[in-house]
């Protein structure tokens, strides 16, 4: 038998079966099997009853089909025939459940109240860890007064059977395993007996460097994977000398972490030699001297986690703190501009999800935590892997070069995972993701294997601050240090330093041990404070923040107080490890976590905030003012940590990089033999060209009700924006746009150029807004590369060298903010033994941030209309270069001259026209040319407004000069003439195509003369009615295809992924309906009358209207502001406000239930919400009460939607109701859908019956499931349906993506009886205003008002008539 400690657990006895043990009071435990039956006696910690309980099936067939799938791809000799898997629950009880507490934690689990018969296996959380589901799902218990439940947990109960009918054990399984859990956060185990062990804390450890010297040293950098240099070794070992001790794990950790290249950028910070010759600056000051030359607009630079740019006035809406009601408020501000992009390369090899998720993450906390409170606003994410090879889609491009490591999630399942990680924690947190990248990359050049092993990965995005907030305040002595967030974990030890280390340099547990875990909904928490120190104005009680990233509290309390010194308190640190080793609780990297300094006087304040938000929080430590930095435990009564700050943060040994240039031959492009149709069939299918759908669709694009600009455009909802835009706030047309740009593969030939084509880029994009002046954009520079490979460090100083003291001050831009990985290389070893290494590209990814003049000008790609102009505005001045070109790439070439950036003046004058004619309204539709040419641009403006085009080569061909490369296989004039055509096609050149209206060309003609660009302009063709894509060159048609077609091919990426990922039936249904060439796309038909809405009279008195929330709820500002748009008085009622008695709903008039994600959703989507307002008494009569109240109406939207159809027995009439399951896509959604507004008794869809509206969606659980199918009937003869999903042909939708979770009938809004309670999906509060709507038609919602405001206006009209 297993040692028993304080918990629960399943014991595998010899005999195989599985024993359930129960504590009794008396502290003695009865063990029972069929075979055996013995009593033993144990002392315990404490009195508790152990509980599993069996949930239901774990996965659909679908997924249980393609987890066998793999299995047996993986172990074909293994003949998997069938697997069984269903959801299991651990309980760790305080004490006995009785029987109603245990009735309800069945309920609560929806778990079956039958136990896991014998056999199998589980896969749960590592030992020793707790999972974010865990502290989610306890909250709710905790909630549902449940309070005998110390801990919840969940797993999977795997039984495996072979083909002979043999159950396969662990040992049987063996590699095959690795399919069935993420083996960063996941383990199997057949024994579960000591889940829920509580140990004893580990003791500090430390190095013998007194009796053993600096050998000791050296030892312990290996083994415990500090990535310490030599220099700082010895640095240490002085330092400790003089102090006269050994030093302690913790010291040593810590020091690791904030010195790693990650945090302390050597690198940049180094002295340089290059081929001998000395640089006078640093790269850091190469960059710095943007920013010295063009400081204007710029307010922080390089000295906060974030840039701050100079934003536009605008009302900053929030809640009001002060009174006795949490009313919302405009309050006008200066709201100035955050921006920052982080790369989370290294734990997105590892462990692609929460790798993913917590690179995201990490970046929102570093915007919360600008100035003294920031708000993230936007996000973006950027992807490069190597080739994908996806099984059922090979693409000749794709070469096997070598195994792939191991250790590291290969490319393809780093794009199925990482997204989603990425996108699941915006979505959670509640920030939309509106512009991103996605790069394949992988071939042998001169010898040397390229690619992308170790991804990378990037977050970026930008927030709001105001004015008065930008600048930190000095943390005086005595001030209190305060943890916000989320517990210290066994996770995360030591990603700094491993960031720093080329993948495959350390051990595979350190690298495992370095990732961490993301809990999004914590960190909504967290911000919900911040946002209420922010609403304080000038009375913010926060002098200082700082988010808890790389290196933990380590890094993040030094830092804080590094003016002063600090004294901190291991044992306040909130903990719930109890086993965790000092140096583990100190530099720890769990995620969710800041840190702030507040003076004594002020700490309860902060203090009620964080109450109300259900926030932890903790006094840490004090700023001391003695400049040391000591760590006092409490427990084991010694001190870790004692030292002076200075020799933490000081002036460590510089680097010095002696570095010498990689001389090179790249042998010319041969473009001869190459079929144009070929060409452009590949080209459309390359990662970097193809639509990325499957990547976007996963992420909130609406939340906020500030974007104005996201990546989907025109009807058919095409994912090719240019740029992201929001407006400051939901009452202004002013805003901030972002937009990248790179061009990695041109490093290989030519790094400098690389750098330049990518601020191109970046800038061609940011163009499509209203910028206006180029010199408005500021930039955030993220540089990777594979430091101490020959050549790669040479690149890097040309690159940084090239964009910080030429091509910026050129432009007239600056980089105010960046970020650093200098580690892309991975190296290992084969199956058969053999050493590899990859060397990824010099790799910079530049993004664009700026104030936007008016959000409503930004121009699209999709063609507006037939028989418009198209024009090319060559920027390469037809030079037509095609080395590291996508056309070179899907036919295994590189090539060996690139595009470049060769002209500045004439770049800002192509700037200056552009932003000219959109000021002028001349512009139809703008489309930068960069990755697939001028081919793929104009193919992703034909495939987006679904026109077709008469391209005409000739004026192109007549001005184009092909230079510097040879040109192969032209022996007669007919085949250079292809090749010519090819590369006018294809070449990469920075540039745009301009589609304008035939009646405007003289207009544009003078504009293009005035900024001095006429000789790079170009006439290439026209729109047309037929959808096809025609090629002709002197009268000569040389292509020729259908729309259709070419949206097919670059679909069938996104199709192919989105089939192994989500459900496939769905994936099937949306690539055909690419077929439907009847498909009018968005129909806006609203039959109400708009003037009506947009001269709406709001009454002087405004009734109350309760903003419900719960934890995890993110999309309450924006229903606030709906509410208050039609004339309410919106108040804040968080569920704590309920609970405490500080508010009753009887002093309302409506209630609306918010979107987001209570409690994350980890017990059924809204359903810990509703429990915990059934299962209290005194919540379920107020609840019950106002329900009943005639004079009262409630809505609820997405999750308030789920939360309130639970509460349908309390509802008058409302007992038909669904309750909301899964999407029948198995995928978070978020769509730009119509639905059509049904007859119905709904006082919020009054006088709108008929209409037919675009709507945003954005859910996972949004299919609306009856589970008695006389209630689905029930709700049709009673007209219980108010909303319901239709198709192109304007009728119910049951087909995907139409109908995006799989309701019958289309069904996505119901409504009681009387019309008082209406539930929906959808989001109509992200768009109540004309410039939230993702499309409109040129003669919909020309005013302010959305086609969604009405329904607001409707529930103030039934207010006034009561």
């Amino acid at each position: 038998m297993p040692a028993i400690h304080a918990g629960f657990f399943v014991a595998s006895l010899r005999n195989g079966y599985v024993v359930f043990i129960t504590f009794s009071l008396i502290n003695k435990i009865r063990i029972v099997t069929r075979s055996l039956d013995l009593q033993v006696c144990f002392n315990i910690t404490r009195d508790m009853q152990p509980i599993i309980l069996q949930g239901r099936p774990s996965f659909s067939k679908f997924r249980l089909s393609a987890l066998q799938n793999a299995l047996n791809a993986t172990r074909p000799d293994l003949d998997i025939s069938s697997i069984g898997a269903v959801d299991v629950y651990f309980i760790e009880a305080k004490k006995s459940l009785n029987g109603a507490a245990k009735e309800r934690t069945i309920a609560l689990l929806n778990a079956e109240k039958t136990t896991i018969n014998n056999g199998g296996f589980f896969v749960t959380p590592r030992k020793g860890t707790i999972s974010p589901w865990s502290t989610k799902a306890t909250d709710i218990f905790l909630n549902c007064s449940l309070e005998g439940v110390a801990r919840v947990e969940r797993g999977i109960h795997y039984r495996i059977v072979d083909s002979n009918g043999l159950e396969l054990t662990i040992a049987n399984l063996g590699a095959a395993l690795y399919a069935l859990h993420d083996r960063m956060t996941e383990a199997v185990y057949a024994d579960v007996s000591d889940f829920f062990t509580h140990f004893q804390p580990a003791r500090i450890r430390t190095v013998p460097l007194m009796d053993e010297g600096p050998e000791a040293f050296h030892r312990a950098n290996i083994e415990w994977g500090l990535a310490m240099s030599p220099e700082e070794i010895d640095y240490l070992v002085k330092a400790y000398q003089e102090m006269r001790r050994d030093p302690t794990d913790a010291e040593l950790v810590m020091f690791s972490q904030v010195n790693s290249e990650h945090c302390r950028h050597k690198i940049f910070n180094a002295d340089w030699i290059v081929d001998g010759e000395k640089s006078e600056l640093s790269l850091f000051n190469m960059i710095r001297n943007t920013h010295n030359l063009a400081p204007e607009g710029t307010l922080v630079a390089y000295s906060d986690n974030s840039g701050v740019l100079n934003g536009s006035p605008a009302d900053w809406f929030e809640v009001n703190q002060r009174g006795d009601l949490r009313n919302y408020q405009k309050t006008k501000t200066q709201l100035d501009i955050l921006c920052k992009v982080e790369t989370h390369n290294h734990p997105t090899a590892i462990s692609p999800f929460p790798g993913a998720a917590t690179g995201v993450g990490g970046e929102i906390r570093d915007e919360g935590a600008t100035g003294i409170g920031g708000r993230p606003k936007a996000g973006l994410s950027a992807f490069m892997v190597s080739n994908l090879e996806v099984p059922s889609y090979p693409l000749p491009w794709e070469k096997s070069i070598a195994e792939h490591p191991d250790r590291l999630a290969n490319p393809m399942n780093i794009m199925l995972e990482g997204p989603i990680g990425g996108a699941s924690f915006g979505n959670e947190f509640g920030r939309p993701q509106l512009c991103g990248m996605f790069r394949t990359l992988e071939f042998v050049h001169n010898g040397r294997h390229r690619g992308y092993h170790k991804p990378i990965m990037a977050a970026g995005g930008m927030g709001n601050l105001k004015r008065e907030h930008v600048a930190k305040k000095d943390i005086p002595p005595a001030a209190c240090i305060i943890q916000l967030g989320g517990p210290a974990m066994k996770i995360g030890l030591g990603g700094g330093a491993a960031s720093s280390i080329a993948a495959g340099a350390q051990s595979e547990a350190l690298d495992f041990d370095s990732v961490q875990r993301g809990n999004p909904e914590m960190e909504r928490r967290c911000q919900q404070v911040i946002d209420g120190c922010i609403a304080l104005g000038a009375d913010n009680p926060m002098l200082s923040i700082h988010d808890i990233g790389a290196g933990g509290l380590s890094n993040g309390l030094p830092e804080l107080v590094e003016a002063t010194g600090g004294k901190f308190h291991l044992r306040k640190v909130n903990s719930e490890d109890t086993s965790m080793s000092p140096m583990e609780i100190w530099c720890n990297e769990s995620q969710e976590r800041y840190v702030m300094g507040v003076l004594p006087e002020r700490v309860e304040e902060f203090r009620s905030i964080c109450e109300r938000e259900r926030c932890p929080m903790s006094i840490v430590g004090e700023a001391t003012g003695d400049g040391r930095l000591t760590l006092e435990d409490a427990h084991f009564n010694d001190e870790p940590i004692d030292m002076e700050m200075s020799v933490l943060l000081g002036k460590t040994p510089k680097m010095l990089k002696d570095v010498c240039r990689l001389i090179e031959e790249h042998p010319p492009i041969d473009l001869s033999g190459i079929k144009l149709s070929d060409a452009i069939d590949r080209v459309l299918r390359f990662p970097a060209v193809s639509n990325k759908n499957f990547l976007i669709t996963i992420a909130d694009r609406s939340v906020t009700g500030m974007v104005t600009r996201d990546q989907m455009v025109g009807p058919w909802q095409t994912p090719v924006a240019d740029v992201a835009v929001t407006s400051s706030s939901m009452s202004t047309y002013c805003g901030e746009a972002m937009a990248i740009g790179e061009r990695t593969p041109l490093s290989v030939i030519n790094a400098p150029a690389s750098g330049r084509i990518a601020i191109g880029e970046c800038l061609t994009n940011m163009a499509a807004a209203q910028v206006s002046n180029i010199k408005r954009i500021k930039l955030s520079a993220n540089w990777m590369v594979a430091a101490g490979e020959e050549g790669e460090d040479a690149n890097l100083y040309d690159t940084v060298k090239s964009v910080g003291m030429e091509i910026c001050p050129a432009l007239g831009i600056s980089i105010p903010v960046g970020k650093d990985s200098m580690s892309m290389r991975t190296s290992w070893k084969d199956s058969k033994g053999k050493d590899h290494k990859q060397v990824s590209p010099l790799s910079l990814m530049v993004t664009g941030f700026s104030s936007v003049g008016d959000v409503r000008k930004t121009v699209t790609p999709d063609i507006k209309e037939s028989e418009s102009i198209l024009l090319l505005i060559d920027l390469g001045a037809g030079k037509n270069r095609m080395g590291a070109s996508t056309l070179a790439q899907v036919f295994n070439q590189v090539g060996s001259v690139t595009p470049d950036l060769d002209d500045p003046e004439k770049f800002k004058g192509f700037f200056a026209l552009i932003q000219e004619l959109i000021a002028d309204n001349l512009l139809l539709s703008y489309h930068d040319r960069s990755d697939g040419g001028l081919l793929a641009c104009i193919t992703e403006m034909a495939i987006s407004g679904r026109s077709g085009i008469q391209l005409v080569l000739d004026k192109l061909y007549d001005c184009s000069r092909c230079e510097t490369e040879s040109i192969e296989g032209t022996d007669s004039y007919q085949s250079g003439d292809l090749v010519n055509v090819l590369r006018l096609l294809f070449a990469e050149e920075l540039g745009a195509v301009i589609e304008i209206e035939k009646a405007h060309l003289a207009e544009v003609t003078a504009a293009l003369a005035k900024h001095n660009i006429s000789d790079i302009s170009h006439l290439i063709g026209k729109t047309k009615e037929e959808k096809s894509f025609n090629i002709s060159l002197n009268n000569e048609l040389l292509y020729s295809e259908s729309i259709t077609t070419l949206n097919r091919a670059w679909s069938e990426l996104s199709f192919q992924m989105q089939s192994m990922r989500d459900n496939p039936v769905c994936a099937k249904e949306e690539f055909d309906t690419l077929l439907d060439e009847s498909n009018p796309g968005t129909i806006i038909k609203p039959r109400f009358d708009i003037n009506e809405v947009e001269g709406f009279k709001i009454a002087a008195v405004k009734p109350r209207m309760a903003i419900l929330r719960e934890q995890g709820i993110n999309g309450q500002n924006e229903m606030a502001f709906a509410f208050d748009r039609a004339g309410f008085q919106s108040i804040d009622i968080h569920m704590t406000d309920l609970l405490a008695g500080r508010v009753d709903l009887a002093e309302f008039t409506g209630l609306v239930a918010c979107g987001g994600f209570s409690y994350g959703d980890v017990l059924g989507a809204g359903s810990g919400w509703a429990k915990s307002i059934l299962y209290n008494p005194k919540l379920a009569d107020m609840f019950q009460a106002f329900f009943e109240r005639p004079d009262s109406f409630t809505l609820g939207v997405c999750n308030g939607c789920q939360m309130i159809s639970q509460l349908k027995d309390i509802i008058p009439g409302a007992k038909h109701w669904p309750q909301f399951l899964r999407n029948s896509s198995e995928q978070f959604e978020a769509r730009y859908a119509n639905v059509e507004v049904l007859d119905s008794p709904s006082l919020f869809l009054k006088d709108m019956e008929g209409s037919i509206l675009p709507i945003p969606v954005a859910h996972g659980e949004g299919r609306a499931d009856f589970t008695n199918p006389i209630d689905y009937d029930q709700c049709l003869d009673q007209e219980l349906i108010g909303l319901r999903y239709i198709d192109s042909k304007g009728k119910a939708a049951e087909q995907y993506p139409a109908n995006p979770n799989g309701s019958p009938g289309g069904a996505t809004g119901f409504t009681s009886a009387d019309g008082r309670a209406t539930i929906m999906m959808p989001h109509p509060e992200r768009c109540f205003r004309s410039v939230q709507m993702s499309y409109r038609s040129k003669d919909s919602f020309k005013g302010e008002a959305g086609p969604w405001l009405k329904m607001f206006q409707n529930a103030r009209s039934f207010a006034a008539n009561i």
